[in-house]
């Protein structure tokens, strides 16, 4: 019987200590950041996409606090970057588009070198269109309030125990658009690509 406990502490030992390891890129089995129940982390990303059948570049991230290794609750914000001009205008209009909102993320097997996470930016922004000037202000022509779903997937790779390369699609879900605009929800509205890094205590 003595034998028998024994043996249950040391297999019970055995299976805390691997719990306790992150594999990276650098070391295959790191310790570090294991055991930790509260952790944070912020992602970074660039965004492939397309508004009224054009290329669409969005820039932003996410990021939180995670819970036992798995859930992260935290906030998120991108914006359009690039110029998308609005047609049949001669004077430079373009198309301007934010939002920001809650994200909720869950992250599978995250101490693996390589895993998954899945998860979606709920809340709102504005879309607007507008003619920029050499002195940097924009003149806004007409904007209106939208409402922003976003669910997303990503495939994840440990570099360190604190840093990940994270690759990903996404659907931009936009509603509520005004017709003032000139542009309808469902030119708003597209898949996505992503690329980016997460970095944080994890």
């Amino acid at each position: 019987m003595k034998t028998f406990i024994i043996a249950c502490v040391i297999l019970l030992g055995a299976q805390f200590a691997n719990a306790q390891q992150i594999e990276t890129l650098s070391f295959k089995h790191k310790s570090g950041g294991g055991n930790t129940k509260v952790g944070a982390y912020g992602t970074a990303l660039g965004k492939l996409s397309y508004i009224d059948g054009k290329l669409a570049v969005f820039t932003g991230g996410y990021g939180g606090v995670l819970l036992n290794k798995k859930f992260l609750l935290g906030a998120g914000a991108y914006s359009l970057a690039n110029n998308i001009y609005v047609p049949n205008y001669t004077d430079n209009r373009k198309y301007n588009l934010w939002y920001t909102g809650g994200v909720f993320e869950y992250v599978h097997n995250s101490d693996k070198l390589f895993h998954w996470s899945a998860g979606a930016l709920v809340g709102g922004g504005g879309v607007s269109t507008r003619t920029g000037h050499n002195e940097h202000r924009d003149d806004v022509h007409a904007r209106s309030a939208v409402f922003v779903a976003e669910p997303f997937v990503n495939v994840e790779m440990n570099v360190t125990s604190y840093l990940r390369i994270v690759a990903g699609g996404t659907y931009r879900g936009v509603f509520g658009t005004g017709s003032n605009v000139g542009i309808s929800d469902a030119k708003l509205s597209a898949p996505g690509f992503h690329l980016g890094v997460k970095a944080g205590l994890f």
